[in-house]
């Protein structure tokens, strides 16, 4: 043992914790603190990933949740459970039957820079700028008026003024009628 620097060996940790308690004893005098090098944690990107994928998944909970409880509330007879069935998003947009924003995620905040209060009785055409395209526009127009769910890409703009590709699925909400509607927004490409 007095051969070798056990400092400089790879799973120190491991192999003390295999040691008896003399022959820890001995070995804890062959490591002293000047010749200890700090090894960089090379499992944290597994540790990180993990951890992120996690958060990811409680946020994403979160969020269909809050969307269940004002499905209660206004009392939609959509199934909410089908809209969210292996459908990605970043951020939630719920707007009124005048597309006014009455409620928003975190992930609009983290997608576009603009905190709720700034989203809030705004339509989501603040989001759009000089890149936007009109010919999109006037489809969404339409399509909304056929209350049925449609998906569509635009050019919208972060409170930052840089531009973004977002791919927007709409979900008509009604009950009796159509009262709200939902967006499920990513940004793509």
């Amino acid at each position: 043992m007095a051969k070798r620097n056990l400092a400089d060996m790879m799973g120190l940790d491991v192999y003390l914790s295999t040691l008896n308690e003399d022959e820890y004893d001995h070995a804890e005098t062959a490591i002293t603190p000047q010749n200890l090098q700090t090894m960089p944690l090379l499992s944290w990107d597994i540790f990180s990933t993990g951890h992120f994928d996690k958060l990811k998944n409680l946020n994403r909970a979160e969020d269909i949740a809050k969307v269940m409880a004002l499905g209660k509330k206004f009392k939609w007879t959509n199934d909410l459970n089908e809209i969210f069935h292996e459908e990605d998003f970043e951020a939630l947009v719920l707007t009124d039957l005048h597309q006014k924003i009455v409620w928003v995620n975190n992930g609009f905040t983290e997608m576009t820079g603009f905190i709720k209060s700034e989203a809030l009785k705004n339509t989501p055409r603040f989001l759009q700028g000089p890149k936007t395209n009109v010919q999109i526009k006037d489809r969404f127009r339409k399509k909304l008026l056929k209350d049925e769910p449609f998906a569509e890409v635009i050019t919208n703009y972060k409170k930052n003024k840089t531009e973004y590709a977002c791919e927007v699925k709409i979900f008509p909400l009604y009950n009796e009628k159509t009262i709200h509607y939902l967006a499920l927004e990513k940004q793509v490409g």
